[in-house]
């Protein structure tokens, strides 16, 4: 079995991969492929159909994307739809041409409306405009769930989607400006923590809510859901529907997640709120009914996994981004 990681770098390629290389242990047929994207572009369609051609792996895992929080996603909209775009057809396209029959591409909640019904069901897709903060990035990602599904009506494939809702852990992006929110507080809190700050502001009112998955959690669900027989993937989901919704089943509010990762950083000081800057969504929840009925849920608890988060940004990156420490 050849499996071909595309992505295995960032945050959750890598916690997949992790997993890949604990089964490989106990399994000597499984073939691990990689490529940085120093050696392989993947927004470059001749280089990816040489690579596919080359390698003719078994299955493919698409973790590869170009991502960031509402400051990146509202900054750069082209670079967020035009690369995430050219991956998803690249990859896809590509590895169908490699006869590649076995594929799982990883997309984002973002795909659904921003005032979905809460929470949001695989059925919530393209029933009403999406937040505009994101929608080039959500365009590309809905686009590959339909790329999927009709290489699959076509051809025959079996390309699947799995859309996590927001991750979080080790390998995350502590970036200031182009980090998700969990991060970015993360980061924020640990700074102020250093420099005595007596304040943080956060952006938007911190009413909106957000549900939080580790990434860990997502690559156990990742693999999962490659690894059902497709008689069992096709009974739970739809030709033109099949995408699966990857979360925790619950969610918390901006601000008291602040609070809660203050706590683990160990900031003492005041929390502000800013409402003109945007909250994005209101809510963003999703029903898990589908994984669960087949079976998996999530494992790691909220708070633990801001602990490990934060103890791995605090082993990985204080020395080598000149985080600040008191």
């Amino acid at each position: 079995m050849k499996i071909y990681v595309a992505g295995h770098r960032g945050m959750v390629g890598s916690a997949i991969l992790r997993k890949l290389e604990k089964q490989r242990d106990t399994d000597d047929a499984l073939i691990i492929i990689t490529r940085t994207s120093s050696q392989l572009d993947l927004r470059d369609q001749s280089a990816v159909r040489a690579f596919m051609q080359t390698e003719r792996p078994d299955q493919v895992v698409l973790a590869a994307a170009k991502v960031g929080g509402i400051m990146a996603n509202n900054t750069y909209p082209a670079e967020f739809i035009y690369e995430n775009l050219m991956i998803a057809c690249n990859v896809i396209h590509e590895a169908h041409a490699a006869n590649v029959q076995s594929l799982l591409q990883l997309g984002s909640s973002c795909i659904y409306p921003k005032f979905a019904k809460q929470p949001m069901s695989e059925g919530a897709l393209l029933t009403g405009p999406l937040e505009p903060t994101n929608e080039p990035y959500a365009v590309a990602k809905i686009a590959a769930i339909k790329l999927c599904e009709s290489y699959n009506r076509q051809h025959g494939r079996d390309y699947r989607s799995v859309m996590p809702t927001n991750l979080y852990g080790p390998g995350d992006n502590f970036h200031t400006e182009n980090s998700h929110v969990l991060p970015a507080l993360m980061r924020r809190f640990h700074e102020a923590r250093a420099a005595d700050l007596p304040e943080v502001t956060i952006w938007g009112t911190g009413t909106p809510r957000r549900e939080f998955l580790h990434v860990d959690d997502m690559a156990a669900a990742s693999l999962f859901v490659l690894n059902l027989p497709k008689a069992v993937y096709k009974s739970a989901t739809e030709p033109m529907l099949s995408h699966i919704n990857v979360g925790s089943g619950t969610d918390i509010a901006i601000l008291e997640l602040a609070k809660m990762i203050a706590q683990v950083v160990g900031y003492t000081g005041k929390i502000a709120t800013d409402p003109n800057k945007p909250d994005g969504t209101p809510r963003k929840l999703m029903d898990g009914t589908r994984l669960k009925n087949l079976g998996w849920k999530a494992q790691i608890h909220l708070e633990k996994g801001i602990r490990d988060t934060y103890e791995w940004f605090y082993q990985n990156l204080l020395q080598t981004d000149n985080i600040r420490e008191k």
